[in-house]
Parts: C-alpha cells; sequence; structure tokens
C-alpha cells in the first residue's frame, strides 16, 4: 500500500487492548489512527479482490466465518453448538476447548506469515508487499 495512504492525519489516540489489564502501562494500549478515506477505500477493493481469488481458487475453509458475508460469530456458534449435541445424541463423548486469541495479531511471525501466503495461496508481486 503506498506509503500516502498509510499516514495518519489528525491524531493517533491510544486505546486500551483489555479492560482487565493495568492502565498505567504504556504497552497495555494499542494506537488507534486516522486514515485517509482513499486508504479505507483501497483497503475495501483489495479485501474484495482477495476473498474474490481465494473463493474461486477453492482456498478458502468452508468452516471460515470471517470475512466472508452470510457468516457471522452467530453462525459459527451455532454449527459448534449443534455438532456437540449430534455427537451427544450418538451417546459419544463431546469436548469443547477454548482459545482466547484476542491479542493473537501482536503474536504473528510475520516474516512466516508472508512466506504462507507466497508459498501456500499464491499471492505475489505487489499484493503480498502490501
Amino acid at each position: 500500500m503506498p506509503r500516502l495512504y498509510k499516514a495518519a492525519y489528525t491524531y493517533i489516540t491510544p486505546q486500551l487492548k483489555k479492560s482487565d489489564i493495568d492502565p498505567a502501562e504504556t504497552r497495555s494500549y494499542r494506537p488507534i489512527s486516522n486514515l485517509p478515506v482513499v486508504s479505507k477505500l483501497l483497503e475495501r477493493l483489495v479485501s474484495s479482490r482477495l476473498l474474490s481469488y481465494l473463493k474461486s481458487a477453492d482456498l478458502m475453509s468452508p468452516l471460515q466465518s470471517a470475512y466472508r458475508a452470510g457468516h457471522s460469530t452467530e453462525m459459527a456458534v451455532t454449527k459448534v453448538l449443534v455438532d456437540i449435541l449430534l455427537a451427544l445424541d450418538r451417546g459419544d463423548f463431546a469436548a469443547l476447548t477454548l482459545l482466547d486469541l484476542s491479542a493473537a495479531y501482536d503474536a504473528i511471525d510475520h516474516p512466516m506469515l508472508i512466506r504462507r501466503l507466497e508459498l501456500l495461496y499464491g499471492i505475489r508481486g505487489l499484493a503480498l508487499s502490501w
């Protein structure tokens, strides 16, 4: 994405990452910036093209619910609940493990992500550099 579109023109607002962490610690905050409207439009266009590519190349899991029209959080939770109830009805054992991934973005290995986007999803060139 061009550097011009990444520049926050007004101000950066610190926002607490979680309500239960120490607000006196600087690292408890994430910066929220106001970006130019053009950058948001470009982001939507790129997102739409990327999702279209992932769908057409059959690279998106059918269980993927984020970033897909008609696939809400409620639908994902309902599917899990139905799967558990069906397993119990069959007399099977059902267990559910929940992970808190709210800070997962902060722990992403970006070089590995870039490599996976290139090798597994065929994203290259300018799109990959964005």
